[in-house]
C-alpha cells in the first residue's frame, strides 16, 4: 500500500496528517539556521518577516547566539513540544536526523528543501523512502523533499528559500482565486507570475517536490475545501499515486472547482527529463491523460494554455459545448479565424435569424449581421455597436463561447471599448475573451486597472485566446457526451469466465466473446481432417481455416491462416497445407487444431481492445482495424465505463471517420453495434481483475442495423 492510499482505519497506520500546520502554523522552528549573512535560512526567515508573520519563530543552529532579535538554540530537542511547522535548512544526510528529532519533539508538520534524494538514483529513492515513512509513522506531515517552497496569499504565509519581492495578501472581496500546484519551483513560480500580472487573483503557490510523503493529491484535497479558492492549476512530471489523485480531482469537479493539469511526457526524451529532475519514472501517458480527462480535469499541452485555462475557468467554470462567436472590427481576421477552427475542432455556427434580425436594424446595410460579425471602421465613431453585437451572438443558444477581437485604438478609446465588452457580456455564463490586438503595443493604466477591477479576461493574441476557447469546448462537448443519458448500457457479465492464465487460443476466446452476445463467424474447432470437412458442410462454403495455439500469436504470418475454400477437396489439401506452413515456421508447436469458419461479407475493418494499466486501470481502444492498425495508429483510447453515446462521439474523432458514415458508395456503419461491444469489453475489464488484454481484431462492422462480426481474438489473463 503506497504512502497515499493507507487506511488509517487499519491497525498500526498513522492518519492522513492534517494540513493546516503546513498552511496556517502558529509557530515555526527554522532547523539548520547559519549566522552567515544571506544564508538560505536567513533568507527564509527574512521572508516570513516580510510577510507579516506574527507566530512563534524558533531557530535552531550549532552555533547558537542570536540572529535578527530571536535567540539560537543548539538542539532540536530544546524547541517546545508542539511546534506546527518545522522548516529544514539541512543537507540531505542530515534530513532524517532531523526529521527523526521533530517526530520526538511533536512537530506537526515539516518542509524539507535539500535535493539528493530520489532524483539522484536508487541510493537516493531508499533514502527518501526512508524519510518519509519516519514522518508518517510520527505523525508529521512532511513537504518536499527537493521543493524551493509555497506562497499562501491568504494568510500571507510565505516559506521561500530564494528571496522574494513578496506578493500582497488576497483581498478577501476579490471573490474566488487560483490556487496553483506544481512539482516544479522555477513552474509553479512562472504559472503563478504569470496569472498574478494578468490582475488574476491567486490563494496559493505550492511546490511539491519529490514527495517523499505529500503530493498533489493531498494539495488538491486542501483546495477543495478551502473557501478562498474557485480553480486549480497543477504541474505535474509524475502522478505517484493515481487513485488518490483521481479522488481529489473527483472532489473538486464535484464542488465546482475546475483542475487544469499541465503534465510533460507524450515524448521518450520529456519523460527521461522528467525523471533526472525529480526521481520520477514516467508512466502511460495517454492512459494517464485519458483517465484524467474522464473523471473531468482539463489537460492541457503548454504553459500558455495551463494559465489561459486556469484564468478562463475561474470566471467560467461549467465548460461550453456550443460553438464560437466571433466580434471583430477586421473581415481579414474573420477569415484567419475560419482556418483556425477548423483544426480546433471548433466552428463558428451561422447566426440565427432572431439574432441576425435584431442586430440588423442597428447596422448599415453593408455591414451584414453574422456570425463571425465584422463591425469594421463603424467600432471608432460607434462604439456601442460592440455590447450591442455582443448581446446578440450571446443570445444565440448554439454558442456557447465568445471572442472579442479588437485593434488597439488610443488611450481613452480603449477604455470606452473595454466598458462596452463589459456591459456586452455582463450576466453571461459563457466564456468570453477580449483581445486588443497590436500586442506590442502597451495597455493604458486606466484599462488595465478598470480589467483587473471588472476581472475581465484580456489577452493580446486572437489565436492564443482561439486555443482556449477551443480547448474549455472540446473538453465541455466531450463532458456532455460522457455524462448524458443512455439507455443501453451492457448488463453485468454473469459467472466466472472459465478461462486459464496466460494467452488463450483465438477460438477459445471467440467462445468466451460470443457467450457475452458478440457475434463470430460460424464454425468450430476441427482436430483431424474429417472433423474440418464435417463442420464445413454444416456451415457451407466457402470457408476459412485457421491454426489454434496460444502460443500462436501471429498465424498469417507462418501461413496459418488460408481462406476461400471452396469444397471438401481443396479443405483436406489445404489442412495439410496449414499444418506443414506451421511446422516449417514453428518446430514442434502442438496445435489444438483448426478453426473452420465461414466466410463472411466483407465490411469496415476496425479495432477494439483492452488493457490494463498498472497504475490507471483498464484502458480501452477503438479504431481502423486489421493492417492499418499497426500502418496507421488511427486509434482513440477510451475510459471503460463509457455510454454509448461518448463512444461513438470519440469513434468521431478518428481520423478516418468519414468511413463511418459511408464513403464512395459504401454504407453507413451500424455505430451502435461497434459501441456495443467496446462497452462490452469496458465491462469485462471492470469485472474481471484477472482479464489483462483483448484484441478484437478485425471487428468487422456492416451497414445500420447489421451489426458487427469478430473475425479474430485474443485474450491474455493472469
Amino acid at each position: 500500500m503506497t504512502p497515499h492510499t493507507q487506511d488509517p482505519a487499519a491497525p498500526g497506520v498513522s492518519p492522513r496528517p492534517s494540513l493546516a500546520a503546513i498552511f496556517r502554523p502558529t509557530s515555526v522552528a527554522i532547523i539548520g539556521m547559519s549566522a552567515k549573512p544571506g544564508s538560505a535560512g536567513q533568507v527564509v526567515l527574512g521572508n516570513l518577516l516580510q510577510g507579516g508573520y506574527t507566530g512563534a519563530i524558533h531557530l535552531v543552529g550549532r552555533s547558537g547566539g542570536e540572529i535578527m532579535g530571536y535567540p539560537v538554540l543548539t538542539e532540536v530537542s530544546e524547541l517546545p513540544e508542539g511546534v506546527d511547522l518545522a522548516i529544514l535548512m539541512l543537507p540531505a544526510d542530515a534530513v532524517l536526523a532531523g526529521i527523526e528529532a521533530c517526530v520526538a519533539r511533536r512537530v506537526r508538520g515539516a518542509i524539507c528543501f535539500a535535493s539528493g534524494f530520489a532524483e539522484m538514483g536508487e541510493q537516493g529513492r531508499e533514502q527518501q523512502r526512508r524519510i518519509g515513512d519516519v514522518a508518517r509513522d510520527g505523525g508529521l506531515a512532511l513537504l518536499g523533499p527537493n521543493t524551493v517552497g509555497y506562497f499562501n496569499y491568504v494568510d500571507a504565509f510565505h516559506v521561500f528559500m530564494v528571496e522574494q519581492n513578496l506578493p500582497p495578501r488576497l483581498d478577501p472581496a476579490a471573490g474566488p482565486a487560483v490556487a496553483v500546484v506544481a512539482q516544479s519551483g522555477g513552474i509553479g513560480a512562472h504559472l503563478a507570475t504569470s496569472l498574478r500580472m494578468r490582475g488574476v487573483p491567486l490563494s496559493y503557490m505550492m511546490t511539491t517536490g519529490n514527495e517523499a510523503q505529500l503530493g498533489l493529491a493531498e494539495m488538491i484535497d486542501f483546495f477543495v475545501d478551502d473557501a478562498h479558492t474557485g480553480s486549480i492549476v497543477v504541474y505535474a512530471e509524475q502522478i505517484r499515486s493515481a487513485p488518490d489523485f483521481l479522488a481529489a480531482t473527483r472532489r473538486a469537479r464535484t464542488a465546482g472547482k475546475p483542475v487544469v493539469l499541465l503534465h510533460p511526457g507524450r515524448s521518450e526524451r520529456s519523460q527521461a527529463a522528467a525523471q533526472s529532475h525529480t526521481g520520477a519514472l514516467a508512466g502511460n501517458h495517454a492512459a494517464m491523460q485519458l483517465m484524467l480527462d474522464h473523471v473531468g480535469v482539463v489537460t492541457v499541452d503548454s504553459l500558455e494554455e495551463a494559465i489561459d485555462l486556469g484564468q478562463l475557468l475561474l470566471s467560467y467554470p461549467h465548460a461550453p459545448t456550443g460553438g464560437l462567436g466571433l466580434v471583430t472590427a477586421s473581415g481579414a481576421l474573420c477569415g484567419i479565424t475560419q482556418d483556425y477552427v477548423e483544426p480546433l475542432a471548433l466552428d463558428l455556427p451561422a447566426l440565427s435569424a432572431q439574432q441576425a434580425e435584431q442586430l440588423r436594424e442597428h447596422l448599415p446595410v453593408y455591414t451584414p449581421p453574422r456570425n463571425p460579425l465584422d463591425l469594421g471602421t463603424l467600432v471608432a465613431w460607434k462604439p456601442e455597436l460592440i455590447s450591442l453585437g455582443i448581446s446578440a451572438l450571446r443570445a444565440d443558444a448554439q454558442l456557447g463561447s465568445l471572442l472579442v477581437s479588437l485593434p488597439m485604438p488610443g488611450d481613452d478609446t480603449a477604455v470606452v471599448w473595454l466598458r462596452q465588452y463589459l456591459e456586452g457580456i455582463e450576466g453571461s455564463s459563457k466564456p468570453s475573451i477580449l483581445v486588443m490586438q497590436n500586442e506590442d503595443d502597451p495597455l493604458p493604466p486606466a484599462f488595465i486597472e478598470e480589467a483587473r477591477q471588472r476581472r475581465a479576461i484580456v489577452m493580446r493574441s486572437p489565436e492564443r485566446a482561439l486555443r482556449a476557447l477551443a480547448r474549455v469546448t472540446r473538453f465541455g462537448r466531450w463532458r456532455a457526451a460522457a455524462g448524458g443519458a443512455d439507455a443501453v448500457k451492457p448488463a453485468r457479465i454473469e459467472g466466472p469466465l472459465g478461462l486459464g492464465r496466460g494467452t488463450q487460443a483465438e477460438w477459445v476466446g471467440k467462445q468466451l466473446l460470443a457467450r457475452l452476445g458478440v457475434r463470430v463467424p460460424a464454425g468450430a474447432l476441427a482436430t483431424s481432417p474429417d472433423d474440418a470437412a464435417r463442420i464445413a458442410a454444416d456451415i457451407g462454403y466457402p470457408v476459412a481455416l485457421k491454426a489454434q495455439a496460444a502460443t500462436l500469436a501471429h498465424k498469417s504470418e507462418v501461413g496459418g491462416v488460408l481462406l476461400n475454400i471452396a469444397d471438401e477437396t481443396a479443405l483436406r489439401a489445404a489442412w495439410q497445407r496449414l499444418h506443414d506452413n506451421v511446422a516449417r515456421a514453428q518446430p514442434g508447436l502442438v496445435l489444438d487444431g483448426a478453426l473452420v469458419e465461414k466466410m463472411g461479407e466483407r465490411g469496415l475493418e476496425l479495432v477494439v481492445g483492452a488493457s490494463r494499466d498498472a497504475q490507471w486501470g483498464p484502458i480501452l481502444m477503438v479504431g481502423l482495424g486489421g493492417i492499418w492498425v499497426e500502418a496507421l495508429g488511427d486509434v482513440q483510447l477510451l475510459a471503460p465505463d463509457l455510454p454509448r453515446a461518448a463512444i461513438i462521439e470519440r469513434l468521431r474523432r478518428l481520423k478516418a471517420a468519414k468511413l463511418l458514415d459511408g464513403f464512395r458508395g459504401a454504407p453507413p456503419i451500424d455505430l451502435d453495434a461497434v459501441a456495443d461491444v467496446v462497452a462490452l469489453l469496458g465491462q469485462l475489464m471492470l469485472q474481471y481483475p484477472e482479464v489483462t488484454e483483448v484484441d478484437i481484431n478485425p471487428l468487422v462492422a456492416y451497414g445500420r442495423g447489421q451489426g458487427v462480426v469478430a473475425l479474430d481474438a485474443l485474450i491474455v489473463t493472469q
